[in-house]
């Protein structure tokens, strides 16, 4: 199974939605747990159902299930906290919401992307999110755009 991640910036509204675009992706979840910053600019939570189905073809969703909270975020965010520990935190964040469980592999058949908004995934929880779930389900692949 492979899951597509795509952060928003720093990319146009034209190469975010021609990366989406050309990978197929038919669904995309939103992992952001604030999706209505005005620093989002096109990738706001109000636009992106139209702007996915018009140019893309593809559906939206909000799951904050696969958000960090607020104060994991402060602490790696606001007071400049280590990565690592960032990401200690957030892979024990998923398992005591045991995502595993709530999530449908098969929902993930139709071609998924995981968006957030850092420009890559290398510092970001959408990777975590991958790395995650591959550690629970068969066969996951993660194609960053």
């Amino acid at each position: 199974m492979e899951i597509y991640t795509i952060g928003f910036t720093p990319s146009t509204a034209e190469h975010f939605f021609g990366r989406l675009a050309n990978a197929g992706v038919r669904r995309l979840l939103d992992v952001r747990l604030n999706n209505r910053s005005q620093l989002a600019g096109f990738a706001k939570g109000q636009d992106l159902p139209y702007l996915l189905r018009e140019l893309v073809g593809a559906s939206y969703e909000h799951e904050l299930l696969l958000a960090p909270t607020q104060e994991l975020l402060d602490a790696y965010k606001k007071r400049k906290g280590a990565w690592a520990d960032y990401e200690r935190a957030f892979l024990y964040l998923m398992s005591e919401r045991r995502i595993e469980e709530h999530l449908e592999p098969a929902a993930f058949d139709v071609p998924t992307a995981l968006l957030c908004s850092e420009s890559t995934a290398e510092h970001c929880h959408r990777r975590l999110v991958c790395d995650y779930l591959a550690g629970h389900w068969s066969e996951i692949h993660a194609t960053h755009l």
